[in-house]
């Protein structure tokens, strides 16, 4: 749809556009025919001088020092016969008219769309616009391919470049990303396994006879079933790509220079250009500078398509992935170390990230703490990997292993792309992108969504939803930027902790301890109240926090460590994004018996001093 103003003064655009002061004229009263007057300058705007999108569009060269020449259509003489003229040649009714370097450009939308993608200066100083594509998407992960389909279903030419670098160990894998392949769903699925461990292990308590005690796991079979089931999300992605008319690159993208980018598989090499970029390469796995790492450690980039049992396990990090990793192995039945250079679950709540260490040690997990590795050696004498950690320059930790995982923490894809040298800033200590709040780089049509963009969280749902906004603002004039504020999240430990907004100590260190006051409960669920062992069933706990403010107490975080803690956050994330009070909370009637009523009777406050256990059921 073409932003501009009709002969009749009315807008085409469905909400009412700005007022602006009437322009004066930039043309002689008697201005000679269309075509001379296209001819003789580089820049021309026909305009009305009462036209809010004329405004717009003289604004838009004004802004960017382009000399341009505004034809005032409604105070030269011979307006309405320039005006036919020019809906005789181009088939355009409304103003504003733009010519650039004698080609037709359209209206103000279009305007407005050139000046979006960073190429306007490049049109009138008369470089080729002529490209390949529209958009070209680099990376082929949940953000990058939300944003290409979108794109593609806007009627834009798009591409999309993925390939998946081997690890270390040859471990590669298809179209989808981090959470397809080597994340969120294969980790999920793992923990379901581990999960029904427990299950087995109430089934006596449930009445159930024979041998469930008994059973023995096989890691071939569930990594078969996992591997089986991200191949076909794999296929369904190439699929859903072809559907929507999404040119695919199975090669590596580097930049050449703002427009270009050279594609390489193999002995493979080939160019493409593009209008707009957006670069969603995520993240890998950090690998620590102690010799032997790469050969011997293996990354979650590894983990779930392992051929054979990992055996024993070291850990290695505080990670979220490092605790979900930890857990499902565990309760796999496999004997797991975890080793933490400072704190668990950096950045989350810590008197939850202390339940849950609690629990995980109660499970089965062993934590060696304020241990940093310091060396990694292939032992054939006692058929394992050797390591051995330090603090303070002491060695306090040695022990053999079948298997160490590391997982420290993530770095982004962003060292072969060539960024830097075209332009692109990134930040110097964490090499993301660094990026305003519409997702633009430092080079005005080079975007960046997801993992690889800096100060953005690191979660899926976060990037697709970048992606299609992104892509709304680029192609259907949409205003809309990601909200991350109160964003909901679950660590997928045995007993799964789900969170949104702030956390306890983040609460009282920005509004100030008076401010703040927090509810809370511990209770034992339902389910496991016929269990004679508490090995697998912790103590579960929620919380939320309030702000007290104009005589009301605002909900600005909640908390819970319980089974299927990310099913029930989902719901109660909505409520505190709306601002939902503790009144609401309290006037909400729950569902009984379940897990997610306990945020609806909340009645004791830390401030009492009085005991969080629940009386009943």
């Amino acid at each position: 749809m073409r932003r501009s103003t009709p002969n009749s003064g009315k807008s085409s655009k469905s909400a009412s556009p700005p007022r602006f002061k009437r322009a004066s004229a930039q043309t002689p009263t008697r201005s000679k025919n269309a075509e001379d007057i296209i001819k003789g300058n580089a820049i021309v705007v026909f305009s009305k001088s009462w036209c809010p999108y004329c405004v717009l569009a003289k604004e838009i060269f004004s802004k960017r020092n382009l000399k341009h020449l505004a034809v005032e259509l409604d105070l030269v003489e011979n307006g309405a016969d320039l005006q036919a003229s020019l809906y005789a040649t181009t088939g355009q009714k409304t103003v504003p008219n733009i010519f650039i370097n004698q080609k037709h450009v359209g209206g103000y939308d279009e305007l407005s769309q050139i000046a979006e993608s960073g190429t306007l200066e490049d049109l009138c100083q008369g470089r080729s616009m002529e490209f390949e594509f529209d958009l070209i998407v680099i990376g082929g992960g949940s953000g990058g391919l939300a944003a290409a389909k979108e794109a593609a279903t806007l009627g834009k030419k798009v591409a999309l470049c993925d390939f998946v670098v081997p690890t270390p160990w040859g471990t590669k894998w298809g179209l989808g990303g981090t959470c397809v392949n080597v994340g969120c769903i294969p980790k999920k699925l793992m923990h379901r396994a581990a999960s029904i461990r427990q299950d087995l292990n109430d089934a006596d308590d449930f009445g159930w006879q024979g041998k469930s005690s008994e059973s023995v796991h096989a890691w071939e079979t569930l990594v078969g079933r996992i591997q089986g089931h991200v191949k076909s999300l794999n296929f369904g992605y190439r699929i859903s790509l072809s559907e929507t008319g999404v040119r695919y690159f199975n090669s590596f993208a580097t930049f050449v220079d703002k427009h270009t980018i050279k594609l390489v598989k193999g002995a493979e090499e080939l160019q493409a250009t593009a209008r707009n970029f957006i670069v969603a390469v995520g993240c890998r796995p950090k690998y620590p500078s102690v010799e032997g790492a790469r050969e011997l450690c293996i990354t979650s980039d590894d983990l779930f398509s392992m051929r054979t049992p990992p055996g024993r396990t070291l850990v290695i990090g505080g990670s979220y992935v490092a605790l979900e990793c930890a857990g499902f192995l565990v309760g796999l039945g496999f004997d797991v170390v975890v080793m933490v250079r400072s704190v668990l679950l950096r950045g989350f709540d810590r008197q939850m990230v202390d339940r849950i260490e609690t629990h995980m040690t109660a499970y089965g997990v062993k934590f060696v703490k304020n241990c940093t590795i310091s060396s990694i050696k292939k032992s054939e004498k006692l058929n394992g990997i050797m390591v051995e950690g330090e603090n303070k320059g002491k060695k306090v930790f040695s022990q053999a292993f079948d298997t160490v995982l590391l997982a420290i923490g993530r770095v982004p894809n962003t060292e072969k792309l060539n960024l830097e040298p075209i332009g692109v800033r990134l930040n110097d200590e964490t090499k993301k992108i660094t990026v305003s709040p519409d997702d633009r780089t430092s080079v005005s049509n080079i975007f960046a969504i997801g993992d690889v963009a800096d100060g953005v969280p690191e979660l899926t749902p976060v990037a697709i939803q970048a992606g299609k906004f992104l892509v709304r603002r680029l192609y259907n004039f949409k205003t809309e930027l990601v909200n991350y504020d109160f964003i909901p999240t679950t660590v997928f430990t045995p007993s799964e902790y789900a969170c949104v907004g702030y956390s306890e100590d983040d609460a009282i260190r920005e509004l100030g301890e008076g401010n703040v006051e927090v509810y809370h409960q511990e209770f034992k669920c339902l389910e496991s109240v016929l269990n004679s062992s508490s090995k697998f069933h912790p103590k579960n706990y929620a919380k939320y926090i309030t702000r007290k403010f104009d005589g009301k107490e605002v909900v600005i975080g909640a908390h819970i460590i319980a089974p299927n803690a990310g099913e029930i956050i989902q719901g109660f994330a909505l409520a505190i994004k709306l601002g939902a009070t503790k009144s609401d909370f309290d006037s909400l009637i729950g569902i009984h018996p379940t897990v997610a009523e306990v945020f609806t009777t909340l009645e004791i406050s830390k401030s009492s001093g009085k005991s969080a256990a629940a009386a009943g059921c």
